[in-house]
Formats: structure tokens, C-alpha cells, sequence
């Protein structure tokens, strides 16, 4: 039955190709809050990108006052205009917040958080992150002292 979808293959394989994964765990350096390209790190992190013709990367943080996105790497005041968006969208010390053990800046981390994201998945084509000419992988620390925050990288396919 024809689905009435064409397919476009930039890969077609005739025989049995064994599947390879990789993985590595990495801590970054403490960030102020705001917006970080960390797209450098995460490539050195897993050199073994590189023998993976068709896969998939998946980037994970393990913290919920950060997040991670991808957006555009040329204009610096990206960055600054995505803070200033999230702070205006998501406040810090607003009365109606009762977890704020950690300070002002806790409750408001989560949920800035909460709307981005803590995992990202990125195509690999050829031993490359098949990202965008104009894409980064983001570090956003939402906190104000956040400290150093754990990052795992896997990579499989074949």
C-alpha cells in the first residue's frame, strides 16, 4: 500500500552493518547566568563522533536549574536578548513562589528549566552534528551561581 510520501535516502545499505555507541560524561566550567555556546565542548568530548556514519547524538543535563537548547551561534546578542526574555517571562522573587530555599533565583531557574529543555537530540550524518550553519548547542544557566554542571553525551548508529 503507498503511503504517498517520497523518500529521500542519502544512505542505502545492502548488507549487515553493526551498530556502535558511545558515550562520555563530562562536567563544564561554572557559567554566569545566561547563555552559553558549548557546541566546542561537546564535539571534544566525544572524538568517536567521528566513526559514526548515520546515527543519532543525544546531549543530557543533570541538573533542573539548567537547561540546554540550540538556537543560532553568529549574533552574540542572541544571547543576551534570550536572558532578558526569560527573566521578564519567568521573575525572580515573586511572592506566590514557595520553594525558594536556595534564594531568589531558585523557583524562577526551575521553570526557565522547565520551558526550554534538559535533553537535545542531533542528528549525525557522516561523523558530523548535523546542525544548521547558523545552530549552537546552548548551556543556560538560569541560575546565578550555578556552579559546575554535569553534562552526558551519547552517540550511536552505525
Amino acid at each position: 500500500m503507498a503511503l504517498g510520501i517520497v523518500l529521500k535516502a542519502d544512505f542505502v545499505y545492502t548488507k549487515k552493518l553493526d551498530m556502535k555507541m558511545f558515550q562520555r560524561a563530562i562536567t563544564l566550567k561554572p557559567y554566569p547566568r545566561g547563555f552559553h555556546l558549548i557546541t566546542s565542548e561537546v564535539l571534544q568530548a566525544l572524538p568517536e563522533l567521528q566513526q559514526i556514519q548515520s546515527g543519532i547524538c543525544q546531549v543530557f543535563i543533570q541538573h533542573t536549574s539548567a537547561s540546554l537548547t540550540i538556537n543560532e551561534n553568529a549574533d552574540p546578542t542572541v544571547r543576551s536578548d534570550f536572558k532578558m526574555y526569560f527573566d521578564k517571562v519567568v521573575p525572580e522573587a515573586d511572592p506566590d513562589y514557595k520553594h525558594d530555599d536556595e534564594g531568589p533565583d531558585d523557583m524562577p531557574a526551575h521553570l526557565k528549566s522547565a520551558l526550554l529543555d534538559t535533553a537535545l537530540t542531533i542528528p549525525v550524518i557522516r561523523g558530523r552534528l548535523a546542525l544548521g550553519i547558523w545552530q549552537g548547542i546552548y548551556l543556560c544557566e538560569h541560575r546565578n551561581h550555578g556552579g559546575r554542571r554535569n553534562i552526558v553525551i551519547t552517540v550511536w548508529g552505525i
